[in-house]
């Protein structure tokens, strides 16, 4: 009992672990990129030095340490598989980054609600996903709750909201590709070996915008001289990898959708006292409370829909039995068969079981992994 009750309060520290440094490097990337604070304008060089850092660590990881063993990765799985998925996250990285220097941490929580409505239209034009009426009316209400929170908005800012939009468009676009190339192929990246192949070519994707907008304004000895800085902020990020990987090998997706929801609310909170620009309207709270509930919901029809297979599985089993009792009563000559197929069909809802739960937690991992990059 002890020992089971030392697991639960693991799992909880680890919960709490990415709440906060999910939390914390969101906020502390708003303190470097904020002209009332650090005043470090250029979201492009801190996304590279994000990724350029992670990518070292990741490479002494695999190469040197041996922590994790990397994957077979040939050229044509390289340039067909891996370039696509790391174009759109330095584009999801680079607008996301970029939304800060216009709008609040508030804001940018209450527009991150759209994220399942771009990603199911996503999936549905790609074709991994169907067009339902319940899931359609769900997003339309996460629409509308976001189109509440916009109006309300006191500091709207047509330029940083388009940003975030477009921000999250490629993240959409980003995990369906994921789903489709890594997946269909038979993939397995866990958090590290993911950084080690997407942050190299994304710190390259990112390269092209920077020599064009932020190389000719950017000052290398503000860098230099807050190296310490920029060393902490990734580290953060790095950090909050690793406590996603511990996280998710801990805990369901239904624990971890709600501890995301318990951190949105902790941002909004905590970005209100930290950026007192930042300010909360009444609209914001009633047009957010809607688009959560959308997002409840949505998340709820999806872990529907993972666990749709067991119901026929289970019938199947209950009428397989039946039939096995009644053959019982008129030829007592079968025991041997009854047991057989009995246990074929405990073996088949068991089985289906374990699948069902690796399909959600594989569904999990990927969506979770991708967004953490950030």
């Amino acid at each position: 009992m002890i020992s089971k009750h030392k697991q639960h309060l693991l799992t909880y520290f680890y919960l709490l672990v990415y709440i906060l440094l999910s939390s914390g490097v969101i906020l502390y990337n708003k303190w470097i990129l904020s002209s009332s604070h650090l005043n470090f304008p250029y979201p492009i060089t801190l996304t590279m030095i994000h990724m350029g850092f992670s990518a070292v660590v990741a490479f002494f990881l695999i190469r040197v340490f041996k922590v994790v063993p990397p994957i077979k990765m040939t050229c044509k799985l390289y340039l067909t598989c891996v370039v696509p998925i790391s174009a759109f996250s330095a584009l999801s990285l680079w607008f996301g980054n970029t939304a800060y220097l216009h709008i609040s941490v508030a804001f940018i929580q209450m527009l991150k609600a759209l994220m399942p409505v771009a990603t199911f239209f996503t999936a549905v034009v790609c074709g991994t996903d169907k067009l339902k009426c319940d899931v359609l009316l769900n997003v339309l209400l996460i629409s509308i709750g976001v189109i509440i929170s916009s109006y309300g908005e006191i500091h709207f800012n047509v330029l940083g909201t388009v940003y975030q939009v477009s921000g999250i468009l490629a993240e959409a676009l980003k995990l369906v590709l994921t789903q489709i190339l890594l997946q269909e192929k038979g993939l397995a990246l866990n958090p590290i070996t993911s950084i080690y192949y997407l942050a190299p070519c994304s710190f390259m994707f990112l390269c092209i915008p920077w020599c064009f907008l932020e190389i000719s304004q950017i000052e290398v000895e503000v860098i230099m001289f807050n190296i310490w800085i920029f060393f902490s902020n990734s580290l953060c990020a790095l950090a909050l990898n690793l406590s996603a990987l511990l996280a998710i090998g801990r805990t369901g997706a239904v624990t971890i959708r709600v501890a995301a929801v318990l951190k949105d609310w902790i941002l909004i909170s905590l970005s209100t006292v930290l950026f007192p620009e930042s300010i909360i309207t009444g609209l914001n709270i009633i047009g957010y409370t809607i688009a959560l509930c959308g997002v409840i919901i949505y998340n709820y029809l999806k872990l529907r829909d993972i666990h749709a297979p067991l119901l026929p599985s289970k019938s199947f089993t209950e009428r397989s039995a039946k039939e096995f009792m009644e053959k019982k009563s008129s030829s007592m000559h079968l025991p041997d068969i009854i047991d057989i197929n009995s246990n074929a069909g405990r073996n088949e809802w068991d089985g289906s079981s374990r699948n069902s739960y690796a399909d959600e937690k594989e569904e999990l991992i990927h969506s979770s992994r991708m967004s953490h990059l950030s």
